[in-house]
């Protein structure tokens, strides 16, 4: 049995508004999951079910096998670490760390206990005597974070919880975030609209769009196999590019060049003759030159961005763009006709009416 089960977990809002459709998930104790997807997916609105602080319109929400739907946030035992740090301003470290445990009536040697060994976990021995305005966003961020583990519950609730932060720092916190989860065995449910969060963190992860659940799995799984466009674009740095092109006699067109699809040795393809088709394929997939086993392709170099261990290369043929991500000393000039292969494994094909991948 599932340690946490969503069942066809409906959000109505009053005014008619379907925020979250028919969510299903099954959690196993421990695990990491992430739900991700763009403002207004659905993703913190179903997190707040799991918490208690929405209600749940349809479905059932089951801990343990226990139907926790008209549970309240306590009763549920979950720690929830929010976007804003919500310390107390006029608390020490050490008192917003202890706050939790102080009201619960936990003994004050208990309490010092707990405190010093989260701190500890956290990197903020040495800030326990410090208040929240002499830390840094980082700093208060682990503060939020300790504040939720130090209560040793088995669920933990983080909605956009490095959103705040600067680059480096949110590169810092993923780490410190994965680690604490390992340590902690917590099972962890963590909101994001960044897709580098996702990839780096999750056992699994939940894509969502318009309410709705795109695709559940892991990290190479969403990455290797979409189940849809909206999946493919969304998963990956750059993201994957797509030109529409039709079918005619088992050859396509991109880039102003025509090849056969015929390498790919997939039969469901001749449903779709005279068909429009979406060919993608991962700007990293290329390789320069023509090559062996792969369609070779000529475009205009646009524009290059250098980003240290790899540059992108903006491309275009006609009315056709594409990025291509390339070594750092591979980058071409300016204005100028590059050549580069895709290997057929690499091609991604999906349906242009429906956006479902064509396997």
């Amino acid at each position: 049995m599932a340690y946490l089960t969503l069942k066809d977990i409906n959000k109505i809002y009053p005014n008619g508004f379907h925020a979250v459709h028919d969510f299903n998930l099954e959690i196993e104790k421990g695990e990491f999951i992430v739900f991700v997807g763009p403002s207004g997916c659905g993703k913190s609105t179903t997190l707040r079910m799991i918490a208690g602080l929405e209600d749940i319109s349809k479905g059932d929400f089951l801990i343990n096998g226990k139907r926790a739907n008209e549970m309240g946030p306590r009763e549920r035992q979950i720690a929830m670490v929010f976007q804003s740090y919500a310390l107390y301003p006029q608390m020490s470290v050490y008192d917003n760390l202890a706050y939790g445990l102080t009201l619960q009536g936990v003994d004050e040697d208990v309490i010092e206990e707990k405190v010093k060994k989260t701190a500890k976990i956290l990197g903020l021995t040495d800030y326990l005597d410090r208040l929240p305005r002499a830390l840094s966003g980082g700093q208060r961020q682990r503060v939020a974070v300790g504040r939720a583990i130090i209560r040793k519950v088995g669920i933990f609730l983080m909605d956009e919880p490095l959103s705040n932060l600067d680059a480096k720092q949110r590169v810092t916190m993923r780490s410190e975030i994965t680690q604490i989860h390992r340590e902690t065995g917590a099972t962890t449910i963590y909101v994001t609209h960044d897709q580098t969060e996702a990839m780096t963190m999750a056992d699994r992860i939940v894509v969502m769009k318009d309410g709705y659940v795109q695709q559940i799995g892991t990290p190479y799984d969403l990455y290797f196999n979409p189940v849809n466009v909206f999946v493919a674009g969304f998963i990956g740095e750059p993201p994957m590019n797509f030109v529409r092109t039709t079918l005619r006699d088992g050859c396509v067109r991109i880039f102003g060049s025509e090849f056969s699809l015929a390498p790919l040795n997939r039969p469901i393809l001749s449903n779709y003759e005279g068909r429009e088709l979406v060919f993608g394929f991962r700007p990293e997939s290329i390789v320069l030159g023509q090559q062996p086993n792969a369609i070779s392709l000529t475009a205009t170099v646009e524009l290059t961005e250098m980003l240290g261990d790899n540059t992108n290369v903006y491309i275009t043929a006609g009315e056709e763009k594409a990025i291509l991500k390339v070594e750092p000393h591979d980058t071409p000039e300016m204005d100028s006709e590059f050549t580069f292969s895709i290997p057929y494994e690499s091609i991604y094909l999906f349906d242009a009416e429906t956006e479902k991948v064509i396997k």
